[in-house]
């Protein structure tokens, strides 16, 4: 389906609809382009700042995804906008927070890793967790 077909099926505008997938492009390049680079604390401990609490992170994440089910139920269901832009706002912030505690978490593994091995080491890790909260601010 075309960006204009399916702009006429869900109403959106080929503009506005265009502009989320090149954000969403864009943030995929980014980690397409990071990840090709293997984490130096990852590679010492064998596991991600995130490892210890993996199942706790993916218990919240198929959480946040039934509530991302539940805005198509409710925009299948044909409920009240004001009640789909509440639910919205509980899954963005719900989003969000887990993006805080894996950038926290990222610190303390990967760049703290990286400060005490210093040199080019570490300023690519302050600078690739840099452009990661910038990515946060802009969301």
């Amino acid at each position: 389906m075309t960006t204009a077909e399916t702009s006429a099926s869900d109403g959106t505008s080929g503009a506005a609809r265009g502009t989320l997938t090149d954000t969403a492009e864009a943030a995929a390049a980014e980690v397409a382009a990071s990840s090709d680079t293997p984490c130096p604390a990852h590679s010492a401990t064998g596991e991600h700042g995130y490892t210890k609490d993996k199942a706790a992170h993916l218990k919240r994440l198929r959480r946040i995804e039934g509530q991302i089910r539940g805005l198509q139920r409710m925009v299948d269901e044909d409920v009240y906008c004001i009640d789909i832009l509440t639910q919205v706002s509980a899954s963005t912030k719900a989003l969000q927070s887990f993006a805080l505690q894996l950038l926290e978490e990222h610190l303390r593994h990967c760049v703290a890793h990286a400060a005490q091995d210093g040199g080019t080491e570490m300023d690519e890790k302050v600078e690739e967790a840099t452009a990661a909260i910038a990515r946060l601010l802009r969301t």
